[in-house]
Formats: C-alpha cells, structure tokens, sequence
C-alpha cells in the first residue's frame, strides 16, 4: 500500500511539472504580436558574451544607460542555466516613427570603468539585445559568396591605433543605428516585426556650451536620413571621459511574414556538409550490416544446423566456437552492480534523448523558445528516472540479487551526483570571476528539489515495478566451475577491441559533432534538428551492429567475458569524441584565460561522460539480445 501511494504521489508531481515545463516553452513574446503606428516597442537587454572567455556578464555589469528601474523578465530554468539575464532598458522606439540622433545618457568615466570598458573590449564581448522574442544581429556580407551571414549583438569597443600613435587604443561603441523591419498587414494596418538589426560606431560626440536636456549635439543631425555612416573621430576610453551614447531608429517595410522570420537567422549555406555527414555515416552502418548479415544468415545459420544434429556426446566435445561456452556465457559479472547502474542510466539518457530530438525535430524547442531545450533535457532527465531504476533492477534480479533498494540508491545518485558535483566545482570558478553565468543559490536549490523530490522517488517507483516482475530467464544452464578462457590473439585482446569499437560510432557522428561544438562555443543556433534525429538513429544502429560483430568474434575464440566488454565496446565512442574536443579547443577557440579553459574541458568532461552511458547502453542491449538469441536455438543437453 504505501509503495502504491508513494507511486502516485510521484506521477501527480511529475504530471504537475510536465504542465509547467510546457507552460514554460512558450515564453512571452512568442506568439505574434501586431502593432500599430506609435505604439511602443521596448528593447530588453541580455547579457554580454565572449567566445574568448566564455563567461557571459550582466549588461548593466558596464556602466551603459540604465532606465530609472531595473526590471528582470520572467525566465525559465533553461534561461538562468544559459546564463541569460534579460531586463529592460532605455531604448523605447515608436512603431514606424524614425528616430534620429536621440541621446539615451551621458556619463563620466572613472578609472575603474574605464578599465571594465578596456577589459570587455579585450576580450571581443558583444553585447546582445531583445525585441519581441528577436535577437540583435549585425549583417556581415560574406566573402566568399553574394550573401549575408549575421553576427549576434555588436562588440562592446574596439582596439587598434590611431592618427599615427604607435600605441593601442580602446575606442568604445557609442552610437547605434537600428534599423526594425516589419511586415505590414495591408487590410488592418497592423504590423509585425521581422527583423532587428544594428550598425554601431565610435562617435566623439561635440556640443557647445553646459550640457542639460536640451543640448544640442554638434556631431550628429538629427534631421538626417542617417546621423552617422562612419567614426571618423573616434571615442577612445579612458579616466574622467565623457561619454554620450545615442541611437538612430529606421524602419524598414519587408517581404519576410512573421511565420518565417526566424529563416534569416538561421539560415546556413552549408547543408551540403551535412548531407554528406548523413551519406558518410549510412555507408558505415550499410558495412556494418553487410557483417551482420554475413554473420547471422550465413555463419551463425551454418553453426546452428551442425551444432543440432550432433548426435553423440564425443562430437560434441569435438566441436570449438562460441558453442563450446554456452555453460559460462551467461555467469554474471565482476561488478554485476555497477553494470546494471550504468545500464539503467543509460536507459534514462536514451529515453531523454529520443523523446528531446522527437519535440525538437518537430518544432516545439526552436531557437525563439530561449532555454526550452536545456529545460526540456532537464525535466525528461527527471521523468525518465522511472525507466532507470525499472531496468537496472531487472538486471540486477536476473544476476540473482535480493537488495533491490541497494542498487535503487546507487541507480538514483551515482551518476547525477557525478555530474553535480563537476557542476558545483564549475559553477564555483565561475562565481569567482563574477559572471552572471553563475547559477544562482535559489535555482541550485530547484536543481536538488527536482533530483531529490521527483527522481528519486521516480527512480525508486521503477525499480520497485521491475523487481516485482519474474526474473529473466536464461536460455542455457550456468555450470557450477567457470570453463577456463584460452589465451587469445594480439588482436582478440580487451584493450584493443574496445578502441577499435569505439571508432566507428563516433566516426557516425563526427561531422554532426563539429556543428554542435560551434553553437555551443561559437554562440550560434543549431536548429538542423532533423539532420541530428537521422545521425542519432545512425549512431544506435552502429552502435548495435558493431557490438554484435565485436561479440561473435570473442565468443568464437571462447572468451565468455562478454558483459562489461560489450558496453565498453560502443561506450569507447567517447573517448574519441573527448578526444576530438581537445582538438577542437586548440584549433579552433581562442581561449586563453585557464578558468575558462577548465569550464571548457569541465563540460565536455560531462558531455563525454553522458555520451559513454548512452553508447554504451546501447551496445550493451545489442550483444545481450544477440546471445540470448543464438543460445536459445542450439540444443543443449
């Protein structure tokens, strides 16, 4: 009775958090707002980022223009976990009404500002803005090909030298030109913006007399079509400077209907790299199944009928292969408990995962839903607990074990408390060097109530439903005295098979993989969700195929050590893409800073980590249905 409440207090929690978190997909302002001439649009700020550092920073961190209160949006988990800090900020334009040379503030450096303003300018950090639900974005015309590609917020300042000074100069961006595209209704009027982008200069702005409200700026017209088209007098940062920002608003009329205004942004010219990546890995699965295929039809078909009409024991004891230890091939393992942990957070991730790419391939987390995906991962992480502790209680029975609330435990907080804990220490280092990517106490405590207060009692549910369940039988009898193992050639040794399982896998994947470390690192969108879904299905047949291959060849030279070597077969996939992470770090980012370097390795540690359950769990499954299948059609006396 009290396992039953305790199953249904769990499933009407997750049923309420399933509801919020779908809540929380839809954000304010994703849905399509019309508006009508002089009706207010209102810029939100988000954080400053950096691909040299990798930390982002809270806008109103640098001493820009403040409104006369500072107010936070609403965000969702996956926002604050991004680093995302989206508040209000000065910048009010009219809807269709131009705005030219309109002075948002005026300050006085002091030096410690002035040093901030160098130290982001140093590190190239862009500062990024929001209007209705669209990101900022400067056009950059590509040089290689007639079009445009978009560069997400402008850079803080720039650096170089100037009127023949030998020495550096930090110059900052004082003055922006906006220009907002919509799209018009012709029978109501209204209209809907599709576009936000920005032209930003250095501008020393001059003026004559005191300054007040009705200072007039001798550098700028404001009846001007466009008040700046170049900084040929530059502001440079430095102690007791006076700064003036400003802004220009133009509105342009397009094409471009709110349904499809995202197609801009996301837009990649390259999508031939990716259906070569699907061609590259389709031939590496049709290899790996021309094996299979050779193996079970001809092969394994051939063993079969002359292992069944054997007659006489004498011949039987005659015969070598993998028939010769059907009595050890199903004894449990070293380490039988650890196993059946690892397989069901495997299970967890593949279940996570799968259900992610489904949502995702269909539309429900595009990029407009800032955080979905990361808050999607975390709460199907969570719900999937259940599937976790159902299958590693059902090995952990099958390997005859009793203390089915041991290996519950052990299921429910070895992984995750792994991952926090790299977590912690990462999050840690952040803190310290006081970026708004720093997870803030309130929202770790959120982290543990979700692990603590719905996955384990999840996990705990499952493994209860599959403990219940009858054991799984084997197909053949375990002899009582362990058959001894031959001595195996070079190439049969655990070590080497095991890297040479993982190649592949990964060699599925690799391409793909490039993309995903841009956005992540490079501050891009990855939105190739269909792509992804084919290359994920492409890896779980690899994973499969080349595990039963590698499998057969070791109960073919009578090695019955076949459980752990199975999931590390596939599961070694990881080490290469960690691996191809290092050189993706040297040869590509431009990180130099060593906490930014440590959250780097940190979280491609976990990445990696992640990416090992999951293959490994697949591969794992694979080679456990293929014996039990091979077993279960020879006759056995």
């Amino acid at each position: 009775m009290a396992a039953a409440g305790m199953k249904n207090q769990a499933i009407f929690v997750s049923l309420l958090l399933f509801i919020n978190a779908a809540h929380s997909f839809y954000l304010p302002g994703v849905a399509p707002q019309d508006f009508l001439k002089g009706d207010l649009l209102k810029v939100k700020v988000n954080k400053l980022t950096s691909v040299k550092t990798q930390l982002p920073y809270s806008y109103y961190s640098l001493p820009y223009c403040k409104p006369e209160k500072i107010v936070d949006s609403a965000e969702n988990l996956g926002e604050v976990l991004r680093g995302d800090r989206i508040e209000n900020s000065p910048y009010v334009f009219k809807m269709r009404e131009p705005q030219m040379c309109t002075v948002a503030c005026r300050i006085i450096l002091n030096a410690k500002e002035a040093k901030e303003f160098k130290d982001k300018i140093d590190d190239e950090y862009r500062v990024n803005m929001i209007l209705d639900n669209l990101p900022l974005v400067v056009p950059i015309k590509r040089l290689d090909m007639d079009s445009l590609m978009y560069q997400h917020g402008f850079f803080v300042g720039l650096k170089g030298q100037y009127t023949g000074s030998t020495d550096m100069k930090y110059f900052i961006q004082n003055h922006l030109t906006f220009i907002v595209k919509y799209h018009k209704d012709e029978e109501t009027g209204a209209a809907r913006i599709v576009g936000f982008e920005v032209s930003s200069f250095s501008v020393n702005h001059k003026y004559e007399g005191d300054w007040d409200d009705k200072t007039r700026l001798t550098t700028c017209d404001p009846h001007a079509k466009r008040t700046v088209t170049s900084s040929d007098n530059p502001l440079e940062v430095e102690d007791k400077k006076e700064i003036i920002f400003t802004y220009d608003v133009e509105f342009q009329e397009s094409e471009i209907k709110w349904a499809s205004r995202w197609d801009t942004y996301l837009y990649m010219p390259d999508d031939q790299i990716h259906w070569f990546s699907i061609v590259n890995s389709l031939m590496i699965v049709l290899f790996l199944s021309g094996m299979v295929a050779m193996i079970m039809l001809r092969t394994l078909y051939r063993d079969i009928s002359k292992y069944n009409q054997l007659e006489t024991q004498e011949e039987a004891q005659e015969e070598t292969g993998w028939k010769l230890v059907h009595g050890d091939v199903f004894r449990p393992p070293t380490n039988s408990n650890l196993l059946c942990v690892y397989v069901g957070t495997g299970v967890q991730f593949l279940g996570m995962i799968l259900i992610t790419m489904v949502f995702a391939a269909l539309g429900f987390l595009s990029p407009s839903n800032r955080g979905g995906l990361m808050t999607a991962m975390l709460l199907l992480w969570v719900f999937m607990g259940v599937f976790a502790g159902y299958a590693s209680s059902r090995l952990y029975k099958m390997f005859k074990g009793t203390e089915w609330k041991k290996i519950t435990l052990q299921t429910a907080f070895m992984f995750p408390g792994i991952l926090f804990a790299i977590f912690f220490v990462l999050n840690a280092l952040i803190w310290g060097e006081e970026s708004s990517g720093a997870v803030p106490f309130g929202t770790m405590l959120v982290l543990v109530l979700l692990w603590f207060g719905i996955s384990v009692p999840l996990v705990f549910v499952g493994s209860y439903v599959g403990f219940k369940k009858p054991a799984i039988e084997d197909p053949v009898k375990t002899n009582k005295i362990p058959r001894q193992i031959p001595e195996q050639a070079w190439y049969m040794n655990p070590f080497f098979s095991v890297l040479i399982g993982g190649i592949l896998p990964f060699g599925a994947v690799f391409i793909e993989l490039f993309f995903i470390l841009t956005s992540i690192w490079l501050n891009q969108f990855y939105y190739i969700f269909g792509f992804l879904f084919l290359v994920f299905v492409i890896l779980i047949v690899t994973c499969a195929e080349i595990t039963v291959v590698l499998c057969y060849f070791q109960l073919c030279s009578e090695d019955y050590l076949w459980w752990w070597r199975s999931y590390l077969t596939s599961g070694s996939s990881a080490f290469y893409l960690f691996l191809y992470a290092a050189f993706y770090f040297f040869t590509k980012l431009d990180i130099t800073k060593p906490v930014s370097g440590a959250l780097y390795f940190g979280y491609m540690l976990i990445g990696s980590f992640g990416f090992f359950v999951l293959t490994g769990t697949i591969g794992f499954y694979a080679c456990f249905w293929f014996t039990r299948l091979i077993y279960s059609s020879v006759k056995i006396d």
